[in-house]
């Protein structure tokens, strides 16, 4: 095991410890989003305006969780000074011919490298954390990102726990499939998987929440770095009002980057749906330029930072 993935193992336990710590002085209060007081007149919009958010945006992100700082850029400082800097990273996109959407990816379910109260390996954030974050990308015109490491738990099952979240119309959703690991086995000691079946479980749900709501597009991130990390590719569905993006994941060097991305994007089943990128600040070896960036093809609609 490689030192990244130690040091992820052991900020992963480090977090599931306070997130508890957290969760259990939380719970006796009622910190359910008014989501009736977030209803404007009208159709809602997206943060920036408009019912869309592919073609019409690019959307560029930062990834972490509050309570850690080597589980993403989200962690460093408060949510306001995060979105002070993802503004001006964002900014840099600005020659990539669309409006910029941004957008906060917190792991609102962390995957831990021991069993927990639950014995799921993983442990859910706190309302009061997310609902910390949600004000902060309500005030920067960002989108919340929930992300989900489920470790033993289901995805729809913590997509469930996130209903009313969901029911905000800049409220999104990633799964992390690398956390997704069977019974026997230990997140972050082997690399996890789903399957499409699973995906698209999570695609209609979303579905069914915009319906119902006449919300806007609703982004579903899924990170992968393996082929075999969504497995049955070939059967993903896009149902309207979601917008499905495959995000290439996984540190390295430029070329190695380069070469995964091209080697996703060419496969028949990955063109069907919006192309996404991740970059470390910390891992990758010569972080490639949002100018670099750009000259993918087909260029990410969304690039992501951790």
């Amino acid at each position: 095991m490689d030192v990244y993935r130690r040091r992820r193992i052991v900020a992963l336990s480090i977090l599931a410890g306070v997130v508890l710590g957290i969760v259990l002085v939380a719970s006796g209060s009622d910190s359910k989003p008014n989501v009736e007081a977030a209803k404007a007149a009208g159709p809602p919009q997206l943060p920036r305006g408009g019912r869309t958010i592919f073609p019409r945006y690019r959307v560029v992100a930062y990834y972490g969780a509050p309570q850690d700082a080597q589980l993403g850029e989200l962690g460093i400082g408060t949510p306001a000074h995060a979105a002070a800097k993802l503004e001006r990273r964002a900014r840099m996109y600005r020659s990539g011919g669309r409006p910029l959407l941004t957008a906060f990816e917190l792991i609102s379910t962390v995957a831990s490298g021991s069993p927990e109260a639950n014995g799921l390996y993983s442990t859910r954030q706190s309302h009061a954390v997310i609902d910390r974050y949600l004000a902060a990308a309500h005030k920067a015109h960002a989108l919340l990102i929930l992300d989900i490491q489920p470790g033993h738990a289901e995805f729809m099952d913590e997509v469930r726990a996130l209903y009313p979240y969901l029911e905000y119309p800049d409220v999104g959703v990633a799964l992390d499939p690398e956390w997704k690991v069977p019974a026997d086995q230990v997140p972050g000691k082997v690399i996890g998987s789903t399957d499409a079946s699973v995906v698209n479980q999570v695609s209609s749900y979303l579905a069914n929440i915009v319906r119902t709501h006449n919300l806007p597009q609703k982004l579903l991130v899924v990170h992968q770095f393996t082929n075999d990390m969504i497995q049955r590719k070939e059967l993903l569905t896009q149902p309207p009002g979601v917008a499905l993006t495959l995000n290439v994941d996984g540190f390295g060097d430029q070329p190695v980057k380069i070469a995964k991305y091209g080697e996703f994007m060419r496969a028949p089943e990955e063109r069907r749906f919006h192309a996404g990128f991740k970059l470390f600040f910390h891992e990758d070896t010569n972080l490639m330029k949002p100018r670099q960036v750009l000259r993918l093809r087909p260029q990410p609609e969304f690039v992501v930072y951790e």
